[in-house]
């Protein structure tokens, strides 16, 4: 579904990526791991065009899109969650969620969104601002599924949430796989992706350096918590 090649990201003068490389298979949830400052949020950020320069091939179904403008990543099919979130303080919880335009059919009604979050309906008429951190990213989500977006790019949803939030994004996680979605997850909380990543990207100074398994985490966890400082 996606495939990242060759791929050089350039803040003014500083070179971030060097030459990442790594695919996403529909379906699959994939996380890219990596202590901070590795180069994970500007992967997610050069996918969408939201950097200043990037050169090397990203390829989304086919159809290349190194050279596209965010609107047109937005409108292929790719939804960003960025790690603040972006909820829009003053609009209620409904017109967030309707804020986005459809982009393509099969993405969830707002009933099936409120059944997925219930605490979305129950403060649907509550402004931004008087959300918890968990609700915002629930919302955040959320507002991806409606749009029709197959391919959700989701920038550490965990950070600073309570352990019990924590969970609740992960079966969160774990329902839109299973109705067919495709996630590509920034994450520190190896222990968190671990529950629901299909494979891991290792990420160190802007380079993909391991892929892990799932299936083969608990046999490289030394290895892996040394490459991540845990």
């Amino acid at each position: 579904m996606l495939e990242v090649r060759g791929l050089n990201t350039w803040y003014d003068e500083s070179h971030v990526l060097h030459g990442l490389d790594f695919e996403v298979r529909e379906g699959e949830v994939v996380t890219l791991l990596g202590r901070n400052g590795a180069g994970k949020t500007t992967a997610l950020k050069s996918i969408m065009g939201l950097v200043p320069r990037r050169e090397g091939s990203i390829k989304f179904r086919g159809a290349e899109l190194v050279r596209a403008r965010p609107d047109v990543v937005g409108r292929s099919g790719i939804g960003f969650c960025p790690e603040e979130r972006g909820i829009f303080a003053g609009l209620s919880v409904t017109e967030n969620l309707l804020l986005p335009p459809i982009i393509a059919p099969g993405g969830m009604t707002v009933d099936e969104i409120h059944r997925l979050f219930p605490n979305l309906k129950e403060r649907a008429r509550s402004p931004g601002t008087k959300l918890s951190g968990g609700e915002q990213q629930m919302l955040a989500i959320a507002r991806i599924l409606r749009t029709g977006a197959k391919l959700l790019l989701l920038d550490e949803p965990t950070e600073g949430l309570a352990p019990v939030i924590v969970q609740q994004i992960g079966v969160m996680i774990a329902e839109i796989k299973r109705r067919g979605f495709t996630v590509l997850l920034v994450e520190q909380n190896f222990r968190f992706a671990s529950k629901l990543a299909d494979r891991h990207y290792v990420v160190e100074h802007g380079q993909i350096v391991d892929m892990i398994p799932n299936h083969a985490l608990g046999a490289r966890m030394a290895q892996l918590q040394k490459r991540l400082g845990v």
